[in-house]
């Protein structure tokens, strides 16, 4: 499958009808034998029907689709579309605007919003391995600059976080990133996500911040002093890998999505760590990996606006 194509165009190409489009879900859902499974209870015995699949189980006995327990639930957008936009969702290194997936595939601004969205949460991994190995540490404070902003929406004081939104970062040396948008960056907020999310056997490295302090109880906890000008010690322990997502994460936002609100802060930082866990293979596997995240996932609008 990774041979078929390797640009939009032939994406398109590929995926030239709603069939070739359910085919490819179904096999990516249920097997190369594209046995259907029923997504309300999980019975493997289902009866085909002129609009889907039907569950034989008497206790559950409802009708399905391949469509039925996944993203692309209840849409009345077609597949072809679907793959196009998640195609361009994960192939663009910052991502690509509502306003220009609007363009290049004749959706409405607000649908294109919408789409974009339902692929973040597709996205996101809900149940990731605890990190290992050298893993280093960041936070890092998401928001407009304080000269920017109204009036009425300046900080007297707009050093440092003041205004914006905290996002802590988790990064495995050589291997993922995870994002958490907290509330705050206190000790107990930043070492109950590394006590949650790393590893005990782990090498942590984080700057100097304070919070960060008592982590060497539970690891080898190494600290850069960032504030004495010192960004390697050792010409190993650094923290330069999360900076590094951190500087391409605020280069896309800035660049391309303009403005992110609060509340839709984390599925950003999903995206733009799934492309980054996904660096080292090619856009079309990329794309089969999200395509594999499907399953399981639902976010209508109705819950999406009220967040």
């Amino acid at each position: 499958m990774t041979s078929q194509f390797n640009s939009l165009l032939q994406v398109l190409d590929f995926f030239k009808d709603e069939e070739t489009c359910k085919s490819y879900l179904a096999e990516k859902r249920w097997g190369v034998d594209s046995k259907p499974v029923c997504p309300h209870c999980g019975h493997t015995h289902v009866y085909t029907t002129t609009r889907g699949y039907k569950c034989a189980n008497k206790e559950c006995y409802k009708k399905f689709t391949v469509i039925s327990g996944t993203i692309f639930e209840n849409t009345k957008i077609g597949l072809r579309t679907w793959f196009a936009a998640m195609y361009l969702c994960t192939a663009h290194k910052k991502g690509i605007s509502s306003l220009q997936l609007s363009r290049d595939l004749n959706l409405t601004q607000k649908t294109a919003w919408f789409v974009l969205h339902r692929i973040r949460e597709m996205l996101t991994d809900n149940a990731p391995e605890l990190l290992e190995g050298t893993v280093e540490v960041d936070e890092t404070y998401v928001g407009g600059k304080n000269k920017n902003r109204h009036a009425n929406k300046k900080h007297d004081e707009s050093q440092g976080g003041s205004g914006k939104v905290p996002v802590v970062g988790v990064l495995e040396r050589e291997g993922n990133v995870t994002t958490y948008v907290v509330a705050d960056t206190t000790g107990e907020t930043l070492q109950g996500i590394m006590r949650a999310k790393v590893a005990s056997s782990a090498t942590l490295i984080t700057d100097a911040y304070v919070s960060y302090k008592g982590l060497e109880k539970v690891y080898s906890h190494v600290t850069v002093k960032h504030s004495e000008g010192n960004y390697v010690t050792d010409k190993y322990f650094h923290t330069n890998n999360i900076e590094n997502f951190w500087s391409q994460l605020k280069r896309g936002i800035i660049g391309i999505y303009h403005n992110v609100s609060p509340k839709h802060l984390h599925r950003y930082c999903n995206e733009f760590g799934f492309r980054y866990n996904s660096r080292k293979v090619k856009d079309t596997t990329r794309f089969e990996l999200s395509v594999e995240r499907a399953s399981g996932k639902r976010l209508r609008y109705l819950d999406l606006i009220k967040m």
